[in-house]
């Protein structure tokens, strides 16, 4: 039998599912704060610490957690339709989700190309947590918001009467339950940052900081679109911009899905210095980032920095 959808509140997340009820083990919230001595960091004046939200749970892993939740809330026990790439975190978090509650999940697929080709290793877990994977055309793809493409994708699916789930999980409900992520750092850090790809997690977080802290988002797509899309995030979710938060763009490193021997030097000397495997799409991009800004001064003597560590490296 499938296992009940339940939901309790987290300290300081009112209103803001932070449980399943039956999951095992059971979630770890508030995430552990670490400190860490580094002495790059450490000649500019500026602390570092680790939000780790890699631990939360080990299949469903950091922002994943806190954006789902609310949203198998909402499901009620309805199958779940997501979208993602042939890499996607969000579509193997939706997969295992599904998986752990006995709920069906769909996953539409950018990439009608995809189908004719062995799965690899992300889209083969997914599969092997029972998700069904639905491919498409790029062009169908682009245009999902547009309600008569959404509901022909759902229909050639087989999915209309799903549960909708946006792209990387972002909408109204995720926001709302990031907020958790802010209001755990509250009076424990200057500057909150966090990697982002739809820019749902920023938009929640820096809504549940307190007076005097910001919250800085690492873009790891390019194109600039992020600082538009967080603020519409927070309209629907808040009714307006919450929080002091801003975006620094150019730590891409050329798009999503890509990275520089740059980029990996630099993410295996992290895991060396401290100990922590280093996801290399979103996290190492954020890390990286702020040793970049620590070093031009962007910090203030005294800063105490937290860095969101929102996933670990798969597979």
């Amino acid at each position: 039998m499938p296992e009940t959808l339940a939901t309790r509140e987290t300290p300081g997340a009112a209103g803001v599912p932070g449980s399943l009820g039956g999951i095992a083990p059971r979630p770890r919230l508030p995430s552990p704060l670490q400190d860490v001595v580094d002495e790059r960091f450490g000649q500019y004046g500026v602390r570092l610490v680790l939000k780790r939200d890699d631990l939360i749970h080990p299949r469903l892993v950091g922002n994943k957690w806190r954006k789902l939740v609310p949203n198998l809330a909402a499901a009620a026990g309805r199958p779940v339709v997501t979208f993602g790439g042939a890499y996607s975190n969000h579509l193997r978090a939706t997969a295992a989700a599904g998986r752990l509650l006995g709920l069906e999940t769909v996953g539409v697929v950018r990439g009608q190309e995809l189908a004719e080709r062995p799965l690899n290793a992300s889209l083969a877990r997914c599969a092997a947590d029972g998700m069904r994977l639905h491919f498409t055309d790029r062009a169908a793809y682009r245009r999902k918001s547009e309600p008569g493409t959404l509901a022909a994708l759902l229909r050639t699916a087989g999915a209309e009467d799903a549960y909708v789930v946006p792209e990387g999980g972002s909408n109204a409900r995720a926001v709302r339950g990031c907020r958790a992520l802010g209001e755990e750092l509250r009076g424990r850090a200057d500057v909150v940052a966090v990697p982002c790809g739809t820019g749902g997690t920023l938009a929640g977080l820096a809504a549940g900081l307190g007076p005097g802290q910001r919250a800085l988002g690492i873009p790891v797509l390019k194109g600039g679109f992020l600082t538009g899309e967080t603020a519409a995030l927070q309209e629907r979710a808040f009714g307006g911009r919450r929080g002091d938060w801003w975006l620094e763009d150019g730590f891409h490193c050329g798009g999503y899905g890509r990275t520089t021997p740059m980029l990996e030097a630099f993410a295996q000397d992290f895991e060396e210095r401290h100990g922590l495997p280093v996801e290399r799409l979103y996290v190492a991009k954020m890390l990286s980032a702020l040793l970049t800004l620590t070093e031009r001064g962007a910090f203030p003597l005294g800063t105490t920095l937290a860095a969101v560590i929102t996933g670990r490296p798969f597979p």
